[in-house]
């Protein structure tokens, strides 16, 4: 269970789970703490330390120091301890997992899948970076014209320093993990700031980091408040890297982080385009898997259905037929549809539910809400003036929109604020790259719904969902910066084989 055995040093005397600095457990001197709600229930079910500026400080300047030593840590040992940590990680799966049912309603399967495919991103991690941080490049001068090789030139890639790491609730272990194994394997130090819903999660999780033995300092696991941390957080001066995945508060820290690297994700309005001669059943399947998998709240979920008219009725009755076998309920039952993040969510969602029905949309279910628990919704016949055809729903609710040609879809696609990805059902291969091509995306995806991963896949958005590009690799270059030493000979030198 959460907060036993060797996770029973997390919590207080009072039940609140504490936060992690100088390789320590501890209480914050506020003596406040952050109720987090159980979706479910809607009352609330952990707590953890509401830390103070004072605090996020210092651990800011433990990580400063540390990661000096820890550059200085030969590759192997850098990863031989995360192969630990992603051991401890899958060793730990349950605790972890029930966690994730409890603070963000994730399905037990679903989450123990986080667990486990947490663990599998470490170790690749580990391996990647030793190929990709072993390699250096050596270049000459006389490539360039007019030059005589006088000049050997020598590049490597070093660390950044300090890299603050903010993961989003639906995949609080996942997308933890998807920062602080590039940024450790590149010999930086990490700051993490886990959401509130899966913060606890996250703990369980550094806890791993914890019992691999890495060096004190190394890194720290704030909680607390985003109004009274946040900006003292992505504004403080020793942090040299800020790597985000969220929503618009994204763009928010970006106007103030100054000038350091960023990584951000900032969500999607993910299309799915599907064309008169589709496999139906194939792009049905698809759609309902990814509409409605984690109840919608993917920032890769299917988010708008834009399909040929003369194919429409068939594919809509399709997924009509799929999602009235999806099971509602409670994540403990592995239902498929579980209870939204928050009221606050569930409340949004169906302001955009209810702008659908006084505009005409033809509801192909009743719409049906129990607190947080909203069952799923197919939207036909959504026009462009609707809300929801526009706006990121982050729910069980998917819009179909008509269309008459591949032309309107990729308009309404590029349209959008949002550049994730997207996906396209054809059989015609020549159509399906032409369309990829036309999509204002960062990833489309061809005959199959949206996807985030496998981990070592680039992913990246374009326009608002985001800035620079995710995945294993691209995430341990982000990380890094480029040396430069040359060699200056007093004469020009040619190898003669």
């Amino acid at each position: 269970m959460a907060g036993t055995g060797v996770f029973a040093e997390l919590v207080d005397g009072d039940g609140v789970f504490k936060y992690y600095s100088s390789g320590e457990w501890k209480k914050s001197s506020s003596g406040k703490s952050v109720p987090i709600i159980n979706p479910s229930t809607r009352q609330p079910h952990f707590k953890v330390q509401a830390c103070t500026q004072e605090e996020v400080n210092k651990l800011i300047e433990e990580a400063k120091t540390a990661q000096k030593s820890w550059a200085k840590t030969p590759l192997w040992k850098r990863a031989e301890l995360l192969h630990k940590a992603a051991a401890l990680l899958k060793e730990h799966k349950v605790p972890i997992a029930e966690c994730l049912v409890k603070e963000i309603a994730k399905p037990a399967k679903d989450a123990a899948t986080e667990a486990v495919r947490s663990g599998d991103l470490v170790s690749y991690c580990a391996e990647e970076g030793v190929r990709v941080l072993g390699e250096g490049k050596f270049m000459v001068s006389d490539s360039f014209p007019g030059n005589e090789r006088t000049k050997y030139c020598l590049t490597a890639k070093i660390p950044l320093g300090v890299i603050l790491a903010i993961p989003p609730f639906n995949y609080p272990v996942n997308l933890a993990v998807s920062k602080i194994a590039p940024a450790l394997i590149a010999g930086n130090s990490i700051v993490l700031k886990p959401p509130t819903q899966g913060a606890v999660a996250a703990l369980h999780m550094v806890h791993c980091f914890h019992l691999a033995g890495f060096p004190k300092g190394l890194i720290s696991c704030v909680t607390g408040r985003g109004s009274e941390i946040g900006d003292f957080l992505t504004m403080h001066p020793m942090v040299n890297c800020i790597s985000f995945t969220g929503g618009d508060t994204g763009i928010a820290i970006s106007k103030k982080a100054g000038m350091i690297p960023l990584q951000m994700e900032l969500g999607g309005k993910d299309a799915c385009i599907i064309l008169d001669d589709a496999d139906l059943d194939l792009a049905a399947a698809n759609i309902v898997k990814g509409g409605f998998s984690y109840s919608g709240q993917r920032c890769t979920a299917v988010k708008v259905v834009l399909v040929m008219e003369s194919v429409a009725n068939a594919l809509v009755e399709k997924v009509k037929a799929k999602v009235a076998k999806l099971t509602v309920g409670l994540p403990e039952d592995d239902s498929d549809i579980t209870p939204v993040v928050t009221e606050s969510s569930a409340n949004f969602i169906e302001g955009l539910v209810v702008d659908s029905k006084q505009k005409g949309a033809t509801f192909c279910q009743e719409y049906r809400r129990e607190g947080n628990l909203i069952w799923p919704l197919l939207l036909d016949n959504v026009r462009p003036d609707m809300r929801i055809a526009w706006e990121e729903p982050f729910g069980p609710v998917l819009p179909v929109i008509r269309i008459t040609s591949a032309e309107e879809g990729i308009h309404h696609c590029n349209a959008s604020n949002f550049g994730l990805q997207g996906c396209v059902f054809t059989r015609d291969i020549s159509k399906a790259i032409l369309i990829s091509d036309a999509m204002e995306t960062g990833t489309v995806q061809i005959n199959s719904a949206p996807a985030r991963g496998p981990d070592h896949f680039p992913f990246q958005g374009l326009k608002d969902s985001g800035i620079g590009s995710q995945g294993i690799t691209n995430s341990i270059n982000m990380m890094t910066k480029i040396k430069t030493t040359v060699i200056n000979l007093p004469t020009p030198s040619y190898t003669m084989g």
